[in-house]
């Protein structure tokens, strides 16, 4: 058994999620936005006209998934990555012809959708009220 040297990588993808050597989150919020960018030109070229209903349908079932899937390990906390997520939304909410002159906070209200980032400060907001009393299986201590 000689020397054998290990080869470095930069990074890896583990149950879909990057993981690069810097820890940053970066390269997952590209691919989640490309993934997502991809599923919206899809229903941009298969449906003419979309009313809010149908966006809702379409956007929580094929674009936010791609946006927040596995979220709690790779959230992002670079501003550019935060942009980088909330584009896609942005280019999302202008689906609907009757709201594209609307400003995005305008939209999303209209839709009855929060930004991302809202989504994912009550996400945590969320779990940290189940901690602290006793509704997840975990040692508050362990954390606060």
């Amino acid at each position: 058994m000689g020397n054998q040297s290990l080869e470095v990588i930069d990074q890896e993808k583990d149950l879909g999620v990057y993981i690069t050597s810097d820890c940053k989150s970066s390269l997952q919020c590209a691919k989640a936005s490309q993934k997502a960018m991809n599923s919206l030109r899809v229903i941009r070229r298969t449906f003419k006209y979309i009313d809010k209903e149908s966006f809702a349908t379409l956007y929580k079932t094929y674009i936010r998934p791609h946006l927040e899937y596995y979220i709690q390990a790779w959230s992002p906390t670079l501003k550019k990555d935060i942009i980088t997520l909330e584009k896609v939304q942005r280019r999302a909410t202008k689906l609907v012809p009757e709201l594209r002159n609307l400003s995005y906070d305008e939209r999303l209200e209209e839709l009855n959708l929060y930004s991302l980032e809202q989504r994912r400060i009550r996400g945590d907001l969320i779990e940290t009220f189940k901690i602290l009393t006793g509704l997840e299986n975990t040692d508050k201590d362990r954390f606060f």
